[in-house]
């Protein structure tokens, strides 16, 4: 009986630290200045965790406490290596990566976000990624273009 409660207590550590590897975006990986700083900075993170959770004496307890930090090290080794800064842009004349855009919904509602790259993209903070698709139709339109997004008319009212 021991034997097949030690069996089962190892398969359920088994799954506990073999973590499927965070999904990496098919999409180019287009990134700001700061979304670059970002990422290295959790990076850095992940990786103080794993060396943390690599201190601790019990096996099991150690491939427990390594198994996100190991997964996010991973994850974040892959975007910062495969990052692609884009440059602030140079004018505010139409929108692009980067851009800070005001619209106006057919509904009255006046939002303002800034398009950015998927890992730092925060619609509750302001900011939306290039791939979604309020992003993607307002991407190099003007002030005064409507667009439709998401059912709904989409008027561009400032470019920051």
């Amino acid at each position: 009986m021991s034997v097949a409660f030690t069996k089962e207590e190892s398969a359920e550590t088994a799954s506990e630290t073999q973590l499927p590897d965070r999904p990496i975006s098919p999409h180019p990986n287009l990134v700001t200045e700061a979304g670059l700083k970002a990422l290295e900075r959790q990076l850095d993170e992940a990786r103080a965790a794993y060396e943390a959770a690599q201190a601790i004496e019990d096996v099991n307890e150690k491939r427990r406490q390594s198994a996100i930090p190991g997964r996010d090290t991973r994850y974040f080794a892959e975007r910062v290596r495969t990052a692609q800064v884009i440059a602030k842009p140079e004018t505010t004349d139409i929108v692009a990566f980067g851009s800070t855009v005001t619209f106006q919904r057919d509904d009255g509602r006046v939002q303002t976000y800034r398009i950015v790259g998927e890992d730092e993209a925060d619609p509750k903070a302001g900011s939306i990624s290039f791939v979604s698709p309020v992003a993607k139709a307002l991407t190099g339109k003007a002030v005064g273009d409507v667009v439709e997004a998401s059912g709904q008319e989409l008027e561009i009212t400032k470019i920051a």
